[in-house]
């Protein structure tokens, strides 16, 4: 197993998390000197908060335990590609590298839709690995999704049943 591969498991770990509770299964550890220094979970729906989503989560934690807004010499790995807010606060925090376990095609901005970790414009550029277990943070999401389409459908059912 790969330093890569050894910490998507621990993001992987965060995303059953925020399945374990209902929520979408997106997880994310950032890492500083081989430590994971936090930790994070998708919880908007818990939280009813739009920000609390895996990354920021976890950026925010990182941020308290460097003692700084600035995660130089951080790496964050996270099973989903990040959306636009999420994409934004990683080049704001200065992360300066982010292993990606699956592609976003509805809604990242790592490569999918915009990508702004590697727009030029920007102060801060970031380096991007991508696929890491993208299989298994792949079918992670499509099975939370199937089910859920299962679910509303026999609800679906049960209301239209006499």
């Amino acid at each position: 197993m790969t330093t890569d591969e050894k910490y998507m498991r621990a993001a992987i770990v965060q995303a059953e998390k925020a399945r374990a509770i209902g929520e979408v299964p997106i997880g994310c550890v950032i890492v500083y000197e081989d430590k994971i220094i936090a930790r994070g979970y998708n919880r908007r729906t818990i939280d009813k908060n739009v920000l609390s989503h895996a990354e920021i989560n976890a950026i925010k934690k990182a941020c308290k335990r460097i003692g700084d807004w600035r995660l130089e010499g951080c790496t964050m790995y996270v099973t989903l590609e990040p959306c636009p807010m999420c994409a934004g606060a990683i080049v704001q925090a200065r992360i300066p590298r982010v292993v990606i376990g699956c592609m976003n095609q509805k809604a990242g901005c790592a490569g999918s839709i915009l990508d702004m970790l590697h727009e030029d414009r920007f102060n801060h550029q970031v380096e991007t690995e991508t696929g890491v277990l993208g299989e298994e943070c792949s079918l992670m999401m499509k099975n939370f999704f199937k089910e859920l389409r299962e679910k509303k459908k026999q609800k679906l059912e049960e209301a239209n049943t006499p």
